[in-house]
């Protein structure tokens, strides 16, 4: 299983430096909090690779194979989910340095796809870090339609347009409303 998982990375990465991506508009500076619909994960998580972040990977088996790959791109890994022990997961992140990048699959690792769980703004509020939402548009891909995200690995040479929302701040004296309202404009706008 082990040669299973260091292939697959293997693969990802030696396509993943083939893809080209264009950028909308500029990377929002540090500190930060970037969020983007699972079945996007792979080009956002190349676009940030060695610079440093910090990312969430769940404990099942695709986040073994992904751990590998987000390792060599030299992230810093926060194990776990929404599912399991996701207070644990928001703690821990509250309580790193804020001058960082924390990249989050808000509607991760189980879906429903394109409907943002509470996590991130959550961790938003309480580091008083910005929140960006980031679209992905993949000229190249396979789409598993199986998987519950549809996820997308785009091909060989693919061209990707990635572009970052506007900066999203949450009061520290926001509201459960607040945050739901947010939640479902993003939710509303974003959706695939």
């Amino acid at each position: 299983m082990k040669l299973l998982y260091c292939l697959a990375e293997i693969i990802l990465r030696i396509v993943s430096q083939t893809w080209q991506i264009k950028l909308i508009n500029k990377i929002p500076k540090i500190p930060a909090i970037i969020i983007f619909w699972h079945c996007d994960m792979l080009p956002i998580w190349k676009l940030f690779s060695k610079k440093d972040a910090y990312t969430i990977v769940s404990m099942n088996k695709d986040g073994e194979i992904l751990s590998h790959l987000l390792f060599k791109w030299k992230y810093k890994l926060i194990r776990g989910s929404s599912s399991k022990n996701g207070k644990e997961v928001i703690k821990e992140i509250v309580n790193l340095n804020k001058n960082n990048y924390f990249l989050i699959t808000p509607d991760g690792p189980r879906g429903p796809k394109y409907q943002c769980k509470v996590g991130a703004f959550v961790i938003a509020q309480r580091k008083q870090v910005p929140l960006y939402f980031v679209k992905c548009k993949i000229k190249y891909k396979k789409v598993f339609m199986k998987s519950w995200d549809n996820f997308i690995l785009p091909l060989l040479f693919s061209k990707i347009k990635i572009e970052f929302s506007e900066r999203m701040d949450i009061p520290t004296e926001a509201d459960r409303e607040y945050i739901s309202q947010l939640i479902n404009k993003i939710n509303n706008k974003f959706s695939k």
